[in-house]
């Protein structure tokens, strides 16, 4: 236990997460890869590089497996220094007028994507309190500062995470707990190749406009996290990257 970071990383079996699971092992974090399928083999092929991971299978939608998910966490490895609130839905949901989403689709995102944040926060916030320190890192998108159509539930779910970035940096930094957000481009993780329906048209939105001008790829997040999570961010709250290629600039 020791001085070793502990990381929890939601959605952390696959693309994105997964590279940011990847990244902490290699650095000497002991990482808990939360997902609702795939997180025990993604922590064992880390284990199997010669890092420290456990695997839980955890829907950040339910607030008791939220806080098994952090139980298991704190039992392993005895604190949580970093959580990254990866999990979302993004890549299966289909391009859609605004007024053809449904109410039910609404719902699914925002229970997912924002209270489900929410949710993961609340499970671990206890152990970082009496810590008296911890970092969070909330992943967002690129979309709500570039105002993306098509994807208006999941545009909305996202600027929802930027606005809780900020208000919980201001309510969580006396316990000395750091709260910044990553907001990537639109990235060809794993998912986003497995529903090519989305590729096409989100490649003339977001890609033509980057002036780096190539795909944009799981690792060219990664380092944006590990920085705000790490000491060398010590002096940064309520803060959200843009990492996207130079498709937006603030």
């Amino acid at each position: 236990m020791g001085d070793r970071n502990v990381v929890i990383i939601t959605g952390g079996a696959m693309g994105i997460g997964r590279a940011i699971a990847d990244r902490f092992a290699k650095g000497g974090s002991a990482v808990v890869i939360a997902d609702v399928s795939g997180a025990a083999d993604a922590a064992a092929d880390i284990v199997a590089a010669g890092g420290e991971a456990i695997g839980v299978t955890c829907d950040i939608s339910d607030p008791a497996s939220c806080d098994a998910m952090a139980e298991a966490a704190v039992q392993a490895f005895g604190r949580i220094d970093t959580l990254v609130n990866n999990a979302g839905l993004y890549s299966t949901l289909k391009l859609a007028e605004f007024t053809k989403i449904t109410p039910e689709e609404w719902q699914k995102v925002l229970n997912v994507n924002v209270m489900g944040q929410a949710l993961v926060t609340a499970a671990i916030l206890p152990t970082m309190q009496a810590q008296g320190r911890g970092a969070i890192v909330n992943m967002s998108s690129g979309t709500p500062f570039k105002g993306v159509p098509f994807l208006l539930h999941y545009v909305a779910s996202k600027g929802a995470i930027n606005a809780m970035t900020k208000a919980l940096a201001k309510e969580l930094g006396a316990a000395g707990i750091r709260v910044n957000g990553v907001a990537p481009g639109f990235t060809m993780s794993d998912g986003v190749k497995a529903n090519p329906h989305q590729i096409e048209k989100l490649q003339e939105i977001s890609v033509n406009a980057r002036v780096i001008a190539r795909d944009q790829l799981p690792e060219d997040v990664v380092g944006a996290v590990v920085f705000l999570a790490s000491q060398d961010a010590a002096f940064i709250t309520g803060q959200t990257l843009v990492v996207d290629g130079g498709a937006y600039f603030h």
